[in-house]
C-alpha cells in the first residue's frame, strides 16, 4: 500500500507561511503543499519598504523575494493568490477560501495547518481616518500607493503618528523627498519600546538637527479634511497642517481565524504556541507576527513582531509538520534602526522594563569610538548596559550613534542568550585592530562601569538626573576637569560650574570642600572618573560624575 499523501496547507505568505513551505518540501518531496494569499504576491521583502518609498529602491520589482511561479516550480506547490482563508473546520480539517475577485467559496482539506497571517496596523477610530492621504504602512501595495501619492502631493507638509521604527524610518523617507515632517508621539521620547528615554534623547538630537519635528506627550483625537482630502491632524493641544498623514501606531496580531476555531489565544493578544510552534490543536501550527513568544530574559510571553523571527519559526514549522521536532526557545526583542545618519538598536530588556519586572538594576551608559580613535574617519557610539545588581547577570543593552552599532548589539544578544554576567562581557575575547576596533570595545568599557559600580568604586549620575539638579537649581559644585582650551570650545555654563584641569586637580583640592556635592565632567568620562578616585581618596565625601560626560550630553540646554 502506498503511504497516504501529506496534505499541508498554509495560510498567509511574506515570511513564515513561505519559509514554511519551502522548509517543508525540502524535507517531504511526496507531500502536497498550498499557501493561500489574499495579495497579488506571495513573498514580500516589507521590512523594505520605506526605503522604496524613499527611492532608496527604485523597482518594485525588487521587492518581490521571490516570484509566485518559483514556488509553484521549484517547490512543486499550490500557490492560491487572492484568496482568502475565511474560516477553519477542526473536526473535519477542512478550510474555507474565499476567491477575491468573484466572491465564490471552495473547501481544501489538510492534514496539517499552518496559521501565518501576520499582523495589521493599529488604526484609531478617529473621524477623519478615512480621508484621502491617510495611510498605513504594511505591505507592498500600501508602500506603492503613499510613493505616488508623495509624486503629487502639494502641500508638503507631512505628520508622521507615532514615534516607533516604522514611523522613524519614513521620517526619513519623506524628508530625503523633500517633504517637511512633524512626528507626533503620546509618550514623552521616541522608539519608546525601543530605547530608555536617556538613549533616545541623544537620538532625539540627531533628528532635529536633521530637520524634523518632533513633538511629545501630544495624543491625537481626530483628523481634518478638505474636499475628502486630510488637511490637518488635531491633538489634545493644537492643530497641524498635513497634506499626508502616516499612522504609526504599532500593529495588532490577525487572529481572528484561530479564534473563530477556538484556538487558544493568549493574553497579549497573539497566538498561544508551544515550544513547537503548535497552537492549542496539535494538527494547526503558528508563526510570525500572529503568535506571542516567550521573552528569554524574563520568561513572559510577548508580542515582538520581527520578519527575523517570523522566517526562524517558518523554518522550525517547515520541520515540525513534516515529522520533525524542532523547537523554538524564544526572543530578546532584538532591533535595530537606521534613521538619517544615526543608527540606534536594542536587545533585552530596557531599564524602565527590567525595573517593572522588579528587577534590581545597575546600568552604564558609555560612549566610544567604533574603532581606534587614531585611525581615521571613526564615528561615536552610546552603549547603555542593564545589569541585575545583585548578580551582576546581564539584562540588556542599547546601542545608538553614527558608528557600528550591529555588531554590539548582536555581540550582546548571543551574551544574553548564553545567560552572561558582566564580568564576562569585560573579558570577552573580541576582534581587534585598529581599523576595525579598539583594543578596549565599548562594550567592554561599559561592562567594566558596572562592575566599579557595583564594587562601590564608581559613584555616577546620567545625563537626565544632572538637567533635572539643574533645572531645579540645586546647589552642588559642577567640576570641569577638562583643559581650557577644550572649555572655550564648549562647557556646560551653569553657575554651579569650576574648571579645574587633572593635571592640576591634586594641587588645588583646596578650592572644594569635603562636605561638598560634587559632579565632575570632561569629554567622555575618563578623566572624570579619575578625579572622583582622586577626591575620594582625598577624603571628599559625596562625589560623582556624569555618565559619558559631554559626549553623552544630549540637550542644548546649558551648552555654551
Amino acid at each position: 500500500m502506498m503511504p497516504t499523501q501529506n496534505r499541508i496547507v498554509i495560510i498567509g505568505g511574506t515570511a513564515c507561511g513561505p519559509k514554511a513551505t519551502a522548509r517543508a518540501r525540502r524535507l517531504d518531496p511526496a507531500a502536497k503543499i498550498t499557501i493561500i494569499e489574499q495579495r497579488e504576491n506571495l513573498s514580500t521583502a516589507t521590512c523594505g519598504l520605506p526605503y522604496f518609498i524613499s527611492g532608496v529602491i527604485t523597482d518594485e520589482s525588487n521587492m518581490i523575494a521571490r516570484q509566485n511561479d518559483y514556488f509553484r516550480n521549484v517547490f512543486n506547490m499550490e500557490v492560491l493568490t487572492h484568496k482568502r482563508a475565511v474560516s477553519i473546520d477542526r473536526k473535519s480539517r477542512k478550510v474555507e477560501i474565499s476567491d477575491l475577485p468573484s466572491g465564490k467559496n471552495n473547501t481544501i482539506e489538510y492534514d496539517k495547518l499552518v496559521i501565518a497571517t501576520g499582523s495589521a496596523p493599529i488604526v484609531p477610530d478617529w473621524e477623519g481616518k478615512d480621508l484621502d492621504g491617510v495611510f498605513t504602512l504594511n505591505n507592498l501595495p500600501d508602500a506603492s500607493a503613499i510613493r505616488s501619492y508623495v509624486k503629487q502631493l502639494e502641500n508638503k507638509e507631512t505628520v508622521i503618528i507615532g514615534a516607533g521604527l516604522i514611523g522613524l524610518e519614513m521620517a526619513e523617507s519623506f524628508a530625503k523627498q523633500g517633504l517637511k515632517v512633524t512626528v507626533v508621539e503620546a509618550l514623552d521620547w521616541l522608539l519608546p519600546k525601543l530605547l530608555d528615554f536617556e538613549v533616545a534623547a541623544y537620538v532625539q538630537k540627531h533628528l532635529q538637527e536633521s530637520g524634523i519635528r518632533l513633538l511629545f506627550g501630544q495624543r491625537v483625537t481626530g483628523l481634518e479634511g478638505s474636499g475628502g482630502r486630510v488637511s490637518g491632524v488635531i491633538t489634545e493641544n493644537t492643530g497641524i497642517r498635513a497634506g499626508l498623514v502616516l499612522l504609526s501606531l504599532g500593529v495588532k496580531p490577525n487572529v481572528s481565524i484561530a479564534r473563530d476555531a477556538g484556538l487558544t489565544i493568549g493574553a497579549t493578544g497573539g497566538i498561544s504556541v508551544n515550544q513547537y510552534l503548535q497552537t492549542s490543536d496539535p494538527n494547526i501550527y503558528a508563526g510570525g507576527d500572529c503568535v506571542e513568544n516567550t521573552h528569554l530574559i524574563t520568561g513572559e510571553k510577548v508580542l515582538v513582531p520581527m520578519g527575523s523571527t517570523a522566517n526562524k519559526h517558518g523554518r522550525i514549522i517547515g520541520t515540525n509538520i513534516t515529522g520533525g521536532n524542532d523547537t523554538f526557545p524564544g526572543v530578546l526583542g532584538t532591533a535595530i534602526v537606521k534613521i538619517f545618519e544615526y543608527n540606534a538598536g536594542r536587545t533585552g530588556l530596557t531599564e524602565s522594563e527590567a525595573r517593572q519586572y522588579g528587577y534590581n538594576v545597575v546600568t552604564s551608559l558609555v560612549p566610544g569610538p567604533e574603532y581606534a580613535n587614531y585611525y581615521p574617519g571613526g564615528k561615536q557610539i552610546l552603549v547603555k548596559l542593564v545589569a541585575e545588581e545583585s548578580s551582576g547577570k546581564l539584562l540588556g543593552c542599547q546601542v545608538v550613534g553614527p558608528g557600528e552599532a550591529a555588531k554590539r548589539i548582536d555581540v550582546m544578544a548571543t551574551a544574553l542568550t548564553s545567560g552572561m554576567v558582566v564580568d564576562d562581557i569585560a573579558n570577552l575575547d573580541l576582534s581587534y585592530a585598529p581599523p576595525y576596533n579598539s583594543a578596549m570595545d565599548p562594550l567592554h568599557n561599559a561592562a567594566n562601569l558596572i562592575r566599579n559600580k557595583r564594587d562601590k568604586l564608581a559613584r555616577t549620575v546620567n545625563p537626565m538626573e544632572l538637567k533635572e539638579k539643574l533645572d531645579n537649581n540645586e546647589k552642588f559644585v559642577l567640576l570641569d576637569v577638562r583643559g581650557e582650551d577644550e572649555w572655550e570650545l564648549v562647557r556646560l555654563n551653569v553657575p554651579q560650574s569650576l574648571l579645574i584641569p587633572l593635571p592640576e586637580l591634586r594641587e588645588r583640592l583646596s578650592e572644594l570642600h569635603t562636605d561638598d556635592e560634587i559632579i565632575i565632567y570632561c569629554h567622555t568620562s575618563v578623566r572624570a572618573y579619575q578625579a572622583q578616585r582622586i577626591l575620594e581618596g582625598a577624603g571628599f565625601k559625596d562625589v560623582k560624575f556624569i555618565e559619558g560626560s559631554l559626549s553623552a550630553w544630549p540637550y542644548e540646554d546649558y551648552l555654551s
